[in-house]
């Protein structure tokens, strides 16, 4: 069984989706210490005027789970939630399946979670839906996996019965591949290859929310969905 282990992100591009279309399960690994600037709260849309960030603001402190960060108050909500709206709208309305992809956004964010992670699990559980992508998500939480770095990885792996492990290209800077081998477990890491997709206001740019891909494409999105080039196979 190949596994997916990846920390949950507000409104993700299309790889993140693409990875998770790639997997058996795949794990959200929000019990982890959150981080500022990330792409936990926020991420980009392409507009008229440029690139834009959709930002949920947060109330943490160093050192808090991105599972336990509160979204800012009722008030504030509202007035980010009006921004967002407002910006998908401005960005994206040209777009042929622009309703599609709002109606997404705004079920979302209506459910009125309070978390970051709850949140950003709905919103990736609508788009998945609406991409086709059946694979099961489940939380690192639940499982309670000890140790750290690798270790931890390695355990949750071992606990969920994983034979193959994929993960992202950046994770080759501080995984210990050997121990991969060591366990009996493989590793291979994301390619992230895409090709463009018509879209609105000049030249392609593909590191944006995959609401854009939708708005743009609709139910005809997962002809743009998957990488062009193999996963990297690291260990067999």
């Amino acid at each position: 069984m190949k596994v997916g282990i990846i920390q949950s992100s507000y409104i993700p591009w299309r790889g993140y989706f693409d990875f998770i279309d790639s997997v058996d399960l795949f794990i959200l690994f929000d019990d982890v210490a959150y981080s500022k600037g990330s792409w936990r709260n926020r991420n980009r849309i392409k507009t008229a005027s440029g690139l834009k960030w959709l930002t949920v603001p947060v109330r943490t402190r160093t050192g808090v789970p991105i599972d336990q960060v509160l979204i800012c108050d009722t008030s504030y909500r509202r007035s980010w939630q009006r921004r967002h709206r407002n910006l998908l709208r401005s960005a994206l309305e040209p777009a042929p399946y622009f309703k599609d992809a709002l109606e997404i956004w705004e079920e979302g964010v209506s459910a009125g979670h309070t978390r970051l992670s709850r949140l950003n699990l709905g919103l990736i559980k609508l788009i998945c839906a609406y991409l086709g992508i059946k694979t099961p998500i489940a939380l690192s939480r639940d499982y309670e996996a000890a140790g750290s770095g690798t270790e931890r990885v390695i355990n949750l792996l071992r606990k969920v019965g994983a034979t193959v492990y994929l993960c992202g290209p950046s994770a080759r800077a501080y995984l210990d591949e050997t121990l991969f081998e060591k366990h009996g477990i493989g590793l291979q890491y994301k390619r992230y290859d895409y090709r463009p997709y018509p879209q609105l206001w000049g030249g392609f740019e593909g590191a944006v929310t995959v609401l854009d891909l939708i708005a743009n494409c609709g139910p005809g999105s997962r002809r743009y969905l998957k990488s062009q080039s193999p996963d990297e196979v690291v260990v067999g």
